[in-house]
């Protein structure tokens, strides 16, 4: 990043959790960006929002028959929704905005809402559902919750850091990002409170002359194809789903 602005990846990459659901892969694909002189949550959420529209409007242009056969036969109406994504600006709520949502929602949820723990998929749908069904960024999730490398916000009392997950309907989430901890006495003493200087040792010699603002997201592939086109299943959006379990070559 000192030496290039704007950089990405788009390829393979393997969860290792025992993940057994309709939106998790062992193997998948990613897009994944990360750029300098980003100071803001502002300016990271602006850039996601674009690449969701810009990328949806594009297949949508050059992929029309195809869009139009699956919004026909497997999700009716999903056209409608997908219009409505991109005509109205996304949404944004902090974590602790949602946790208050959720608490006085109506339904009942397998895991009870609370502040501290991650948000699962049916409180990100009904978070969704909650917005008008319009894609909302939650941001300032809680330090604890969050990797060594995401930028403490050092608010008190409830201690958070500049990350933000970008929550989409019939899936949840999409995006996931952050701005990134350029401060190098912050991380290191992060690291070794959690024990991992050895393991990130590295990590902190990258950044001992200095560093520059600088922030990044991950956007699932196949989770977007399941958002554009109304898959349920996140193993009819790939050719060859890899789960646990099952590894087909």
């Amino acid at each position: 990043l000192s030496a290039f602005t704007q950089v990405f990846t788009f390829g393979p990459t393997f969860r290792a959790e025992n993940s057994q659901s309709r939106r998790h892969l062992a193997e998948f694909y990613m897009v994944e960006a990360e750029m300098s002189f980003v100071e803001s949550l502002q300016d990271l959420m602006q850039i996601m929002e674009t690449l969701f529209k810009t990328t949806t409007e594009t297949v949508l242009s050059n992929c029309p028959e195809d869009v139009e056969l699956l919004h026909k036969f497997i999700a009716p109406g999903q056209k409608d929704k997908v219009e409505q994504m991109l005509k109205n600006k996304f949404l944004i709520i902090s974590y602790t905005e949602a946790i208050e949502i959720l608490k006085k929602a109506s339904q009942n949820f397998t895991f009870t809402p609370k502040w501290g723990l991650d948000l699962q998929t049916e409180h990100e749908k009904y978070l969704v559902k909650y917005c008008g069904d319009i894609p909302v960024f939650v941001i300032n999730y809680p330090f604890d919750l969050k990797p060594f490398y995401m930028r403490d916000n050092e608010d008190e009392p409830q201690h958070t850091v500049a990350a933000v997950d970008l929550l989409v309907p019939g899936v949840g989430e999409l995006f996931g990002g952050s701005l990134r901890e350029e401060r190098f006495h912050l991380l290191q003493q992060r690291l070794e409170r959690l024990g991992l200087m050895d393991t990130y040792q590295w990590y902190l010699d990258l950044r001992q002359f200095g560093s520059v603002p600088h922030g990044g997201f991950g956007m699932g592939f196949e989770r977007y194809l399941q958002c554009i086109l109304g898959v349920d299943n996140i193993k009819d959006v790939i050719p060859f789903p890899r789960f646990p379990h099952s590894c087909l070559l």
